[in-house]
């Protein structure tokens, strides 16, 4: 029975270990970062360009402003 206690201790203390190892997850969350600017960046880009669908999108966004501002 002694043993069956010190093996399910072993493993408790590895398991609860393994949960609070946070390796890793710090460059996940700037890759995400990373990710989210190059988006931006692209749809500014898009928006800047002139293209259909930067017009589009100047457009939605003036609309956006003048609905916040109460504009006419």
């Amino acid at each position: 029975m002694k043993f069956l206690m010190n093996m399910y201790a072993k493993v408790m203390n590895k398991s609860e270990e393994i949960k609070q190892d946070e390796r890793g997850s710090q460059t996940l969350e700037w890759i995400g970062i990373a990710a989210v600017i190059v988006i931006l960046v692209g749809v500014i880009s898009q928006a800047f360009s002139g293209g259909d669908f930067g017009n589009t999108l100047v457009t939605k966004f003036n609309e956006l402003i003048e609905d916040i501002g109460g504009g006419e």
